[in-house]
C-alpha cells in the first residue's frame, strides 16, 4: 500500500534549564526522568550533563506495550510524529534523530513506525556548560486499533556527585547506533527522477552487498507525506532500481528547489539521504 498522510502537528511547550556545577574531572553521568504512563505504553527522558562545549546528549525513550506502535517522523496514514519542546534562555534544541523504523502494513494499518522500545536521540546546546535541572514536554502518538495522543511533562536533575550511570549511558549509545548510516560510495542513491506528472519517483541505488531481495524504500516528501509503494523493482547484485507511486501532492505543489529524503533499508543496514530537485 502507499502511505500518504497529512498530520496536524501540535507543538508542545516547556523545557526549562537551571544551572549547577559539574566537575570536569568526573566521568560523564547520565540521568533519567520518571516514566510517564499511558494506556498503550510509557516514555521518559534520559540525558548526559553538558560537555565542555555545552553539548547535551539526550534521548526520548518510548516503550509501547505489546501490540501497540509509536511513530517515525513521517508516520503514515493517521499517526502522530514524536515532538519534544525546549524553552530556556541560553539553551537551543539542535535536532531530534530517528532510528530505523519499520513499514507496518496489513489489513488495518499502513504506517511507518516502531513496535518495540525505541529511543530518539536529542541534541541540545547550552551556553553555560554547568546544568542542574532539565524539563521537557513531549507529545507522541501511541496506537493500536486507534491512535491515542500521549503528552507528558518530564524532568530530571543532574547530581554533580552522583556515580556513573552505565545503564542510561548504554541506552544513549544504542540509540545512536540504531540510526541510519550516512550515504557512502558503497551504499547510496545514485539518481532520482520525478515524472512530469509527479505521480512516479524513480530511483537508482547502489547497495552495500550483492543479493536478490528488494530493499525497503521509504520516501518522505512534503511535510505530512510519505511514500512506500514500489510499483516496479529490479535488483542485479548490488544495483537496484525502483519506481515508487507518489500519488496526491499538495495543491499547486512546486517541486523546484524542494528536497525530499529517501530511507533505504537493506537487511540490517540502512541509509537516509536527501533527494534534491532543481
Amino acid at each position: 500500500m502507499q502511505t500518504i498522510s497529512r498530520v496536524t502537528r501540535q507543538f508542545c511547550s516547556a523545557f526549562c534549564l537551571l544551572v549547577a556545577v559539574v566537575q570536569l574531572s568526573h566521568p560523564a553521568r547520565a540521568e533519567m526522568s520518571a516514566w510517564a504512563n499511558n494506556e498503550g505504553g510509557r516514555m521518559r527522558l534520559i540525558a548526559l550533563p553538558p560537555d565542555a562545549s555545552g553539548t547535551i546528549r539526550a534521548g526520548l525513550q518510548i516503550e509501547p506495550k505489546p501490540g501497540w506502535i509509536t511513530y517515525w517522523r513521517e508516520p503514515g496514514n493517521s499517526g502522530i510524529p514524536p515532538q519534544v519542546s525546549f524553552s530556556s534562555e541560553g539553551v537551543s534544541f539542535d535536532k531530534m534523530s530517528f532510528p530505523i523504523p519499520k513499514h507496518i502494513a496489513d489489513d488495518k494499518v499502513d504506517e511507518v513506525a516502531y513496535d518495540a522500545s525505541v529511543t530518539f536521540p536529542l541534541q541540545l546546546t547550552a551556553k553555560d556548560p554547568a546544568l542542574r535541572e532539565l524539563k521537557a514536554n513531549a507529545f507522541i502518538g501511541i496506537c493500536k486499533e486507534i491512535c491515542i495522543p500521549f503528552q507528558a511533562e518530564l524532568s530530571l536533575t543532574f547530581e554533580p556527585l552522583a556515580s556513573s550511570r552505565p545503564d542510561e549511558e548504554k541506552i544513549l549509545r544504542d540509540a545512536e547506533a540504531a540510526l541510519p548510516e550516512t550515504a557512502s560510495s558503497t551504499f547510496k542513491v545514485d539518481d532520482h527522477t520525478l515524472s512530469a506528472d509527479m505521480k512516479e519517483l524513480s530511483l537508482r541505488i547502489t547497495l552495500p552487498e550483492s543479493g536478490e531481495s528488494a530493499p525497503k524504500v521509504i520516501v518522505a516528501g512534503p511535510s505530512g507525506h510519505v511514500f512506500t509503494k514500489q510499483m516496479a523493482t529490479h535488483r542485479d547484485g548490488n544495483k537496484f532500481t525502483t519506481t515508487l507511486s507518489v500519488g496526491k501532492l499538495p495543491k499547486a505543489y512546486d517541486i523546484h528547489g524542494k528536497t525530499w529524503s529517501a530511507l533505504v533499508i537493506d537487511g540490517s543496514r540502512a541509509i537516509e539521504t536527501p533527494l534534491a530537485f532543481e
